[in-house]
C-alpha cells in the first residue's frame, strides 16, 4: 500500500531592511534614523532599500529618489554597499543550509526553505525557524522575521505577519483563511493592482468576496481565476525550488495603458535585459535560450525563442530579444517581458581569430564587481542611460 505523502513544512526566513540593517549594524550612530539606501539626492535613480524609520514618511523600495527626498528631507541617504551585502548574505545562507538543502534564494536577504525531511532532526519546523532567528542575530548581528507554513503561500504570508524580528505559524488552509478572510485580494499570491482593479469591477475588493463569487472570479479571470480562488482557499501545490532545479529567470512589464511606441518598447527591453544580467550573474548562471513573450490589447498572448550558446551579457540577451521582438506583428501591446531559460553554471564560448573575449569578459566582471559594490545602477552604458531616459524610470 502507498504511504501517503508527508505534508510540506516550509520556513520562509526575510530579513528586516537588510540593506539598512548591515549599515546600522556596523555604524551604530545610525540606529533609529531614517536611512534611505541607493542613490543620493542629487542624483539619478531609486531607493534600494530603507529603514523602517524612513518608511513612516511613505518612503519604499524603488521610489524614485527625488519623491523620496520629497518625503524625507532629513534622511540619511547612502550608496549600497554591494560587498558586504552579499557576504552578510552568504553568512545567512550557510546557516540556512545546516538545516536543509532545499532551498530557493528569492533575493541575498529572503528565501524558502523546505524542512520537510529535516524537521525531525532539530525539534520540528518551529524550532528551525527560531534557531535560525537566535544563529542570525547571534552570528551576522541582524534581525529576520521567519513564517512556518504548510505551502509556500502560508510560510510568506507567516513572515509579514509580525514583521520586523517576528515569528509566526500557519499550519493548515483553516488557519489560512481565517487569518486572512477580510484581507484585500492583493493579499492572495499573484493578484497585482491590475487584477485587483479588475475584480473590483464585479465587487470582489476581498478574500471574503472570492469566498463569496468564486465562480465569478472563474468567469472573469479564466485559469488565473481559478489559481486565485484555489489560493484562497489554501490550496498550493508549488514546490521550494533550488537553484539546481531552476529553469528560467523572467521579467515583465504590463502597461497602464497599450503602447504603440516600438521604440519605447525595445528600451524596456534593454533595462529588462540589464537587469536579468545581473540577476544570473549574481547566481552563477548562463542563459542557453532566450524567450520574448508579448501580450497584445485583445489579451493574445505570444512568445518567440532562440536558443544558442550561453551567455549571462546583457548584450547578448537584448539583441537576442530584440531580434525577436523585430519579426513579430506591431500591434498595440499591454505586456512585454523576457525570460532566460535552460539555465547552466558554465558559459560556453567560442574565441574569436583575434581572441577579444577575454577583454570583454575582464570588463564584464570589474562593472558587475562596481555594481556589488555600489549598487547596480552605479555603472551604466550609454545605451541604459539612453533608455532609461525613454522610459522614464527615474522621474
Amino acid at each position: 500500500m502507498k504511504k501517503p505523502c508527508r505534508p510540506q513544512k516550509i520556513c520562509h526566513v526575510d530579513m528586516d531592511a537588510f540593506y539598512a540593517a548591515v549599515e546600522v549594524r556596523d555604524n551604530p550612530e545610525l540606529a533609529g534614523k531614517p536611512l534611505i539606501i541607493g542613490s543620493l539626492p542629487h542624483e539619478r535613480g531609486v531607493v534600494s532599500t530603507c529603514s523602517y524609520e524612513a518608511r513612516k514618511f511613505g518612503v519604499r523600495s524603488a521610489m524614485s529618489i527625488k519623491e523620496a527626498y520629497r518625503r524625507c528631507p532629513e534622511g540619511i541617504y547612502m550608496h549600497p554597499n554591494g560587498h558586504k551585502y552579499v557576504e552578510a548574505s552568504r553568512q545567512i545562507h550557510k546557516i540556512w543550509s545546516d538545516y536543509t538543502d532545499i532551498c530557493e534564494y528569492i533575493s541575498l536577504d529572503e528565501g524558502f526553505l523546505d524542512v520537510t525531511g529535516s524537521e525531525h532532526l532539530f525539534g520540528g519546523a518551529a524550532a528551525i525557524g527560531h534557531e535560525i532567528k537566535r544563529r542570525t542575530k547571534e552570528e551576522v548581528g541582524l534581525t529576520c522575521s521567519v513564517g512556518i507554513g504548510y505551502s509556500l503561500m502560508s510560510a510568506k504570508l507567516a513572515s509579514e505577519e509580525k514583521k520586523p524580528d517576528g515569528f509566526f505559524e500557519i499550519l493548515s488552509p483553516a488557519d489560512l483563511k481565517n487569518l486572512i478572510i477580510d484581507r484585500s485580494v492583493r493579499t492572495i499570491y499573484g493578484v497585482g493592482a491590475k487584477t485587483a482593479g479588475e475584480l473590483a469591477r464585479i465587487g470582489i475588493t476581498t478574500v471574503r468576496h472570492i469566498y463569496e463569487n468564486s465562480q465569478g472570479v472563474i468567469a472573469l479571470l479564466g485559469t488565473h481565476g481559478k489559481q486565485i480562488v484555489e489560493l484562497a482557499e489554501g490550496i498550493d501545490h508549488r514546490k521550494v525550488t533550488t537553484d539546481a532545479d531552476t529553469k528560467s529567470i523572467g521579467t515583465e512589464h504590463t502597461f497602464q495603458q497599450d503602447i504603440t511606441d516600438f521604440s519605447y518598447l525595445k528600451d524596456v527591453l534593454l533595462l529588462t535585459a540589464e537587469k536579468l544580467s545581473f540577476d544570473i550573474r549574481q547566481r552563477g548562471l548562463f542563459s542557453r535560450t532566450i524567450t520574448l513573450k508579448v501580450t497584445y490589447k485583445d489579451m493574445k498572448s505570444i512568445t518567440r525563442s532562440k536558443s544558442g550558446e550561453a551567455t549571462d551579457k546583457t548584450a547578448d540577451i537584448y539583441e537576442t530579444a530584440a531580434a525577436l521582438f523585430d519579426k513579430i506583428e506591431k500591434l498595440p501591446i499591454r505586456l512585454i517581458g523576457i525570460t532566460l531559460n535552460n539555465l547552466v553554471d558554465t558559459p560556453e564560448l567560442q574565441m574569436s581569430l583575434f581572441d577579444t573575449g577575454k577583454d570583454l569578459t575582464q570588463l564584464d566582471d570589474t562593472l558587475m564587481k562596481l555594481q556589488l559594490k555600489y549598487g547596480r545602477g552605479i555603472v551604466k552604458t550609454a545605451s541604459v542611460l539612453r533608455a532609461e531616459k525613454s522610459v522614464g524610470e527615474d522621474d
